[in-house]
């Protein structure tokens, strides 16, 4: 069974996340834990400098929770009532990426799905700073869903690579299976079309065949020094559904991951983007 975390913090773009989870994942037997962590809402109150009032305050945040996430669990039933899925709600008193790698661990989680933005909403970023953080550190695949992004099978995927990375067969499996549900194409994107592929790099590109043999893969290879502007123009031109790239240190994606990179960068991602996170599990 599939397990998939789904964050919330009870705003539309994060209902939006888990309707697009229920509907990525419409043929497979899942498990969803929908996850609202509200320790920041607690210790951001500025008025509460008792112990008592602390105490008082996160009783009635943790009450405020489990009736916001019942109601969220009647509407997901609602959307998606489908057979397969089953869903399990989780308040919990602590950091967000805490709890989500607490989870990962005491439940062996495949993946969390969430929105891209949060309750503030800033339309001058990318992504919020929760979001970059569970992207930055936690300990399993992410999914991304931009705000107010409606559903569309995942047919087309970009997947750039400069093939240096040692892929986990655990993550490179989970995009197998989705990929295989929808036959999907894997756009292979290599930005850099000056040097040839040193014989890592090709064993990496075989072990990439081996473990998505359920996709249609395509091999590409752009030049360019700009690889957001590469990337941007691809997922125009092909009318690309889902970016899949993976979190390695001195990675592309980790330099993205900086929060003033991303307020300067132009890539505003409106498609799905998932992160492979390249750790043993």
């Amino acid at each position: 069974m599939r397990k998939v975390i789904v964050p919330t913090d009870f705003s539309s773009n994060a209902f939006n996340a888990l309707k697009y989870a229920s509907q990525i994942f419409k043929y497979t037997r899942c498990e969803f834990f929908i996850l609202h962590a509200y320790a920041d809402e607690v210790y951001q109150q500025d008025k509460v400098d008792k112990r008592s009032m602390l105490d008082e305050l996160k009783e009635m945040t943790f009450r405020d929770s489990e009736k916001e996430l019942a109601r969220i669990r009647k509407d997901i039933f609602d959307y998606s009532p489908n057979p397969k899925h089953k869903f399990k709600t989780i308040s919990a008193f602590g950091t967000l990426t805490d709890e989500i790698n607490d989870l990962i661990n005491s439940e062996n989680a495949d993946i969390v799905v969430m929105g891209t933005r949060g309750e503030t909403n800033d339309r001058t970023i990318t992504f919020g700073s929760n979001t970059v953080q569970v992207l930055k550190y936690v300990q399993s695949p992410v999914l991304a869903i931009p705000e107010n992004y409606k559903y569309h099978p995942p047919r087309e995927l970009l997947f750039p690579s400069d093939y240096l990375v040692p892929y986990k067969r655990r993550e490179l499996k989970l995009l197998c299976e989705l990929t295989g549900s929808f036959k999907s194409t894997i756009h292979m994107l290599y930005i850099d079309g000056s040097k040839r592929l040193s014989l890592r790099q090709e064993d990496n590109m075989r072990f990439l065949k081996e473990c998505l043999y359920k996709a249609n893969l395509l091999f590409e290879t752009t030049s360019g020094k700009n690889k957001t502007i590469a990337i941007t123009k691809y997922i125009v031109h092909k009318e690309i559904d889902l970016l899949v790239m993976v979190n390695s240190r001195h990675s592309h994606l980790e330099q993205m991951l900086h929060q003033s990179t991303i307020e300067k960068i132009g890539l505003h991602i409106k498609i799905p983007f998932l992160v492979l996170q390249n750790l043993s599990r």
